[in-house]
């Protein structure tokens, strides 16, 4: 009997950790690839420590939240199914396990360098102040998610030692806010102000989280216009500047999952709408074709 309950219990730790979030924590390979450093042997090595450091954060920060949230969420039509909710894992088995995760990224980016260690530190303390208090504040709540984000994107440039352009770092700070406001969007759409277990969302309307999204779109794609035109081109076309065009159709396709309500998980909304997988694949190929040339 104690063999199976604890075969379970880690079944359910794995699906509390949220392994297709994971996807989130590629944003560490950005920096690097730009500077077309990533196929360099001990930049991977670097940051794949930062990818697998960045895993083990988050993965600490769902354990705390979902332990914390299990009351609220047994009321809630989907996340009651939440292993911890559910009696799947005992809360005292998830915070244990989140301080080991915690203590286990702190310890792999400490191994990959000191700025590495105090990026991962920053997020930590940021997302565990969201976790207890901050995701019921409105706008400090969307800042933080963002922060994640953006902590993620400058760790891949920490990891492998090459420098940040302020161009770069308003991007994925403003992307990010544009995906969170997004999100919030939705989880209004889909669940009503008072309908859903965050609280934050009382105070919110739907044209303020448009002006969110809108205002935060229109500044990541003009800080990628100016960062595309700052890289140096590596052959006779210019393919930064080209990536600009599918850059600017991925935004714009994902709104129009934003503005449907169907981004309230944005990794949900990325898996089933083609259009905007083969997009971000056109991106990604001249983007590529520009450092690499």
């Amino acid at each position: 009997m104690r063999t199976e309950v604890r075969s379970g219990e880690l079944s359910g730790l794995l699906v509390t950790a949220r392994p297709r979030q994971w996807s989130k924590n590629a944003l560490v390979l950005v920096a690097p690839l730009s500077a077309g450093v990533l196929l360099e042997s001990d930049v991977i090595v670097s940051v794949v420590a930062a990818f697998v450091a960045f895993v083990m954060a988050s993965a600490s920060i769902y354990l705390v939240n979902d332990t914390l949230d299990r009351e609220a969420d047994r009321l809630h039509p989907v996340k009651r199914h939440r292993p911890v909710a559910a009696g799947r894992v005992r809360p005292n088995v998830a915070l244990a396990t989140a301080v080991v995760l915690a203590l286990g990224s702190v310890a792999l980016s400490a191994l990959v360098d000191p700025d590495l260690l105090a990026t991962v530190g920053v997020y930590l303390v940021l997302q565990l102040a969201y976790a207890l208090w901050l995701k019921h504040v409105a706008v400090l709540d969307i800042a933080i998610v963002s922060s994640g984000f953006l902590l993620r994107a400058i760790a891949g440039g920490v990891a492998a030692d090459v420098p940040l352009s302020q161009w770069f770092l308003l991007v994925a700070a403003f992307g990010s806010l544009f995906m969170v406001a997004g999100k919030r969007y939705s989880e209004l759409m889909t669940v009503g102000a008072a309908g859903g277990t965050r609280r934050s969302l009382n105070d919110y309307s739907d044209s303020y989280l448009r002006f969110v999204w809108s205002l935060a779109a229109a500044v990541a794609v003009t800080a990628y216009s100016l960062w595309a035109f700052e890289l140096v081109p590596t052959g006779h076309v210019n393919w930064q500047a080209i990536s600009i065009a599918p850059f600017v159709v991925g935004i714009l396709r994902y709104a129009v999952d934003v503005d449907r309500g169907l981004a309230g998980e944005p990794e949900d909304a990325v898996a089933r709408d083609r259009v905007l997988q083969v997009v971000g694949v056109v991106w990604v190929v001249v983007f590529a074709l520009g450092v690499y040339g």
